[in-house]
């Protein structure tokens, strides 16, 4: 199999498992702390295993200031993680994973704020145009507070998630998968004083999805991206990026009956589109939640490395 062809299947493959991420945290029945940290401590054994067995930890790069950041990064990660997961309670998997993808634009006001980057004509359209398909998906009449909830959340996230984007791209010279690891374990001790362990032994068949989202969403998916990132040009992943909102709608659809109306329908492909092209007009240092990696480490990430739950 050719490289590229490898690196397709196995971005392809990591999306689906992502748009299925909201059945694992609905059908958990837990509350979102709780899966968030039961999902770091899952998350975390699993690529910790996987970083030993690859010998990742010899050489593993990290200074004090790299360690801080990818610290940085992780409480921004495991908070986006809460919020996000509130979103789907609050509205649906469907309109929280829509609106979440609003991230790229928070980057860019991010990159002009802290670095005083320029934000082009041509970028000012794309943002306009993703904030009429955010007002035209979330759909929201006056007294449905609940969807208006929602989208609050999945915007919070959003914004977490850039924040995390911004902070972790500035680590070089180390391996993505070690980065990710130190983002789970730094959600441990946050997430211990919110996390309720008696609800959580009353779960019964809610800790299978419970592991799955450690072992599966945040282990073998993430491998699955890194490895891919490395094979595949930019473009590509910033399409293929996409699977994720498109299995998570059909998802949704499927298991919970839940679908967006036409209204809502027509603001998801300006979301999308608008999306994509501010994120392929990112300079290559700049849009990627796990950073660059240097020496001896081989799985560059992509800068589009884009938009996962």
């Amino acid at each position: 199999m050719r490289n590229e062809t490898r690196g397709t299947v196995e971005l392809t493959l990591a999306m689906v498992l992502s748009g299925t991420l909201g059945v694992f945290v609905v059908e958990s029945g837990a509350s979102p702390f709780e899966v968030v940290f039961f999902r770091c401590l899952f998350g975390a054994l699993a690529l910790g295993v996987y970083s030993g067995v690859r010998g990742f930890f010899t050489g593993h790069g990290f200074t004090g200031r790299r360690l801080g950041l990818a610290a940085l990064g992780g409480a921004f990660i495991v908070f986006n993680w809460v919020f996000l997961f509130e979103a789907y309670q609050a509205t649906s998997i469907s309109l929280a994973t829509v609106v979440y993808h609003t991230q790229p634009f928070f980057l860019v006001l991010l990159g002009a704020l802290f670095l005083r980057e320029r934000i082009s004509a041509g970028k000012l359209g794309w943002l306009g145009l993703a904030f009429v398909g955010l007002v035209l998906v979330s759909g929201v009449r006056p007294g449905e507070t609940a969807s208006l909830k929602g989208l609050g959340f999945a915007l919070a996230a959003a914004v977490l998630y850039a924040l995390a984007t911004f902070v972790t791209k500035r680590i070089t010279g180390v391996r993505p998968h070690l980065i990710a690891l130190v983002q789970v374990l730094v959600g441990l001790p946050l997430l211990l004083p919110f996390a309720d362990f008696g609800a959580a032994a009353e779960l019964g068949a809610g800790w299978g999805w419970l592991v799955g989202l450690g072992l599966i969403h945040t282990g073998l998916m993430y491998v699955l991206m890194y490895a891919a990132y490395a094979k595949l040009p930019t473009a590509k992943i910033a399409v293929l990026a996409f699977t994720y909102p498109a299995v998570a709608m059909g998802v949704d659809w499927a298991v919970y009956g839940h679908h967006i109306g036409l209204v809502q329908a027509l603001g998801v492909p300006l979301i999308v589109f608008a999306s994509l092209k501010v994120t392929l007009a990112a300079p290559a240092r700049g849009a990627a939640p796990a950073p660059r990696t240097g020496g001896r480490a081989a799985e560059a990430a992509s800068p589009v490395a884009t938009r996962v739950g």
